[in-house]
């Protein structure tokens, strides 16, 4: 633009900036003169459609024309629901305003390239939809499925009226949340899945040269999980191994209202080793078109991880509810509303020929039309209305399917090859403890399913930390079962990645307590994916996690974590938590039943301290070691196991608990004759009301054996089901953990249960 006259009329006043931005455009095309802003370096403009728009450039005049459409449906959008939103018609006013260059990122990636995108991809979404005419003859339209989302409508393609998210199962644009840079790890993982793929033998359900997208603000960049990704994706390139990631960064240098340093971000990432850098202006489509070329062509053909800078600039605030001129200079505004992209498109488009100053503002407002008209049929939609429908595509079950493929056996010869030969078969072996019996179901799923994966810290030659995967990695090899570097975020990343490939991720986090580390990848990626995508995505996958306390002193809190709550509040999450080898083996087939069948996302809790528990009274008894389950058993979602038939004393527990409790009803029953009876919950997520209420029907007393901490724990929820089931009136107590960190050595037993205070406290009860 020339710099010594502004093309924007210097607004001073104003606190509608969107309507300023609005009218700045009109105005600017309206008084074009071809002298007022000409070409900044000087060189022409192509005229003929099929000439590059800018000598040296790859953009020709009917992709910038294209471009240059999908930049004003984005703005349009950000219009409309500027002021829809004061009329309840609208509920997200976060714009794309000044990022509307993200199209060329579309334009110049295939449809296939799965893509996790920032919340500013506008105009990225207007330009894929280009990429395919339709599905089952209905035309795909970027106005009317993004009008529907803002309006919270039902028949939302991408979240069924849950959330303004940017999605598309046509497209590969998965929905999901994310503001923070946390879909960075999972669009890592997903690039390594699509190598994976075919090193494995799996078939993919997109190209194998398709590559990975993810976008992220300049202020994201910074965050722990960003960089967690930008860790990974380098550690893995710098090891010659494929990583297909397009990191896109939209610089627009403020997050929110805290400016990022200028020249930052291409300071911090231009020289990173195995990060492979490119810069693009995002304002300028002629100038920027050739440079993200370049980036993407360059992550396609390396197979290596990729960062595109893209320059980008923010107006109209934040969202609608961020009046800048009340903390931002009004001169400040006005210079960055002054390079705002579309003004430098419509410069282009006149400069050209290609379009006349009356056909811009035609377009412009037909444009206008057309977004309006969209939100105004989508307003009359109808909206989720029950929290039936709310809930719908959180965590689907069917029973009879998950029965079905958990109990499918028709792997015998795989199983003979892995066990190695009949008589090995670890159902003809005597009864094993908890350990040995999870390493065999682990063997057994991998015969089942040439797609399962597992991986994690020291889980291959070293087996783990406590041989639970030994000899996994000799029978399948190291493409199935793998180290990972030291990272929980990108294991869970990764087990993402796998997901969204059609493989069975079984990532192993080797503590309860690292897992705390990474559990929004968890809690705001993987088990969101299914609700916010209206069942259209799923992260199946079998998360095994080490937990649980009594390891006798060991290794203090991080060893010994007895958090359970965090993993209690992610909606649509199993939790299962077996104190037993063959209650191991059957609960383990159901998980990844859940997972191939409903897509559900699973989570096992193995009790440390009972990996290698052989017996259950006295040393030598033998009494918790288990025979092996044979293939075609397993364990029904939500259901317990009883031990005794009592109703003097119920006790309710699961984990470490269960043989805890059951030397502790046998010092009750010889002390007092009563008849008692155990029940091991087995299932701690969701909790299964109605089976502890029919435990607790004929109870005379109830006793609850929570190992985790007092506050938030499965015991509450054991107690609420109790009393809501209407038993409350029965003596009851809870014998829980202390609201603290473990400590170290012996001291650990002062805050956990112990065997004589479940008989104390069950004495109580008269």
């Amino acid at each position: 633009m020339n710099a010594t006259k502004p093309p924007i009329p210097a607004r001073m006043k104003g606190l509608n900036r969107a309507e300023i931005c609005d009218v700045n455009f009109q105005e600017f095309v309206r008084d074009w003169n071809g002298s007022e802003s000409p070409r900044r370096d000087g060189r022409a403009l192509a005229r003929d459609s099929h000439d590059a728009i800018l000598d040296g450039s790859a953009l020709d005049a009917r992709g910038f024309r294209e471009l240059f459409e999908s930049q004003l449906i984005s703005r349009h959008l950000d219009l409309m629901a500027r002021v829809l939103r004061v009329q309840n018609k609208v509920f997200y006013t976060i714009g794309s305003s000044g990022h509307e260059g993200n199209a060329m990122v579309a334009r110049l990636t295939r449809h296939t390239d799965p893509a996790f995108l920032h919340y500013r991809s506008g105009g990225f979404m207007a330009e894929r939809f280009r990429k395919l005419p339709g599905t089952d003859g209905k035309k795909l339209d970027p106005i009317m499925d993004s009008a529907l989302s803002f309006a919270a409508s039902k028949d939302d393609p991408a979240s069924g009226g849950r959330h303004k998210v940017w999605g598309s199962k046509p497209l590969w644009v998965l929905p999901q949340t994310s503001t923070i840079a946390s879909h960075l790890p999972k669009a890592f993982g997903t690039a390594i899945a699509i190598e994976q793929g075919r090193r494995i033998g799996h078939a993919l359900p997109i190209p194998e040269d398709s590559i990975a997208i993810c976008s992220f603000g300049d202020a994201s960049s910074n965050h722990a999980t960003a960089q967690t990704a930008f860790n990974a994706a380098a550690w893995t390139a710098y090891q010659k191994l494929p990583a297909p990631v397009l990191f896109v960064c939209e610089d627009n240098g403020i997050g929110i209202s805290v400016k990022t340093p200028d020249g930052w971000v291409g300071r911090n990432f231009r020289d990173r080793p195995d990060l492979d850098y490119f810069a693009a202006d995002g304002l300028d489509l002629a100038a920027g078109y050739g440079d993200v070329q370049r980036a993407v062509e360059h992550c396609r053909r390396t197979r290596r991880p990729t960062f595109l800078h893209l320059r980008t600039t923010r107006i109209m605030g934040h969202a609608g509810t961020d009046f800048e001129i009340e903390w931002r200079s009004i001169e400040e505004l006005v210079a960055v509303e002054a390079t705002d992209p579309l003004l430098r498109s419509a410069a282009i488009a006149l400069e050209s020929g290609l379009m006349s100053k009356d056909e811009v503002l035609a377009l412009y407002e037909d444009t206008r039309r057309k977004c309006f008209a969209a939100a105004e049929d989508a307003d009359r939609r109808p909206r989720l209305s029950s929290l039936q429908e709310v809930m719908a595509p959180l965590a689907p079950y069917t029973p009879a399917k998950v029965k079905a493929e958990a109990e499918r056996s028709d792997f015998a010869e795989r199983r003979l090859a892995a066990f190695g030969g009949e008589a090995r078969l670890p159902e003809k072996q005597a009864p094993r403890h908890l350990a040995i019996q999870i390493n065999n179901a682990l063997h057994d799923l991998f015969c089942k399913y040439p797609e399962a994966l597992l991986f994690g810290e020291d889980v291959a030659q070293k087996g783990g930390v406590y041989t639970v995967t030994k000899g996994l990695h000799k029978a399948f090899g190291n493409r199935r079962v793998f180290n990972t570097l030291l990272d929980e975020t990108v294991i869970l990343g990764l087990a993402q990645g796998y997901a969204n490939m059609g493989m069975l991720p079984l990532p192993e986090i080797q503590y309860l307590a690292y897992f705390h580390n990474a559990c929004d990848q968890i809690r705001g990626e993987a088990a969101s994916l299914q609700f916010f995508s209206n069942g259209q995505y799923r992260n199946p996958m079998v998360m095994r996690i080490a937990s649980l306390g009594y390891q006798r002193g060991f290794g203090g809190h991080f060893h010994n974590d007895n958090s359970i709550t965090a993993l209690r509040d992610i909606p649509g999450l199993v939790v299962g938590c077996p104190s037993r080898g063959d209650d191991a083996a059957t609960m383990l087939r159901t998980l990844a039943a859940l997972a191939k069948v409903d897509g559900r996302v699973c989570a096992l809790l193995e009790p440390i301290a009972l990996y290698m528990t052989k017996d259950l009274y006295e040393a030598g008894d033998g009494g918790w070691m288990t025979e092996y389950p044979s293939p075609e058993q397993a364990m029904t979602l939500g259901e317990g196991r009883v031990y005794g038939e009592g109703d003097d004393l119920v006790v309710f527990t699961f984990g470490n608990g269960v043989p805890m409790s059951l030397r502790a009803v046998r010092t009750l029953e010889k002390k007092h004759g009563w008849k008692t009876r155990v029940v091991d919950l087995r299932w701690l997520v969701p909790l299964n009301e109605d089976f502890i209420r029919e435990q607790a029907a004929g109870a005379k007393r109830i006793l609850i054996v929570d190992e985790g901490r007092r506050s938030a724990g499965v015991g509450e929820g054991i107690i609420t089901a109790v009393v809501e089931g209407g038993f409350g009136a029965r003596p009851f107590r809870r014998v829980v953990g202390a609201d603290t960190f473990t400590p170290l050595a012996g001291a650990a037993f002062l805050v956990i249960p112990s065997e004589e205070e479940i008989v104390a406290a069950a004495e109580t009860l008269v």
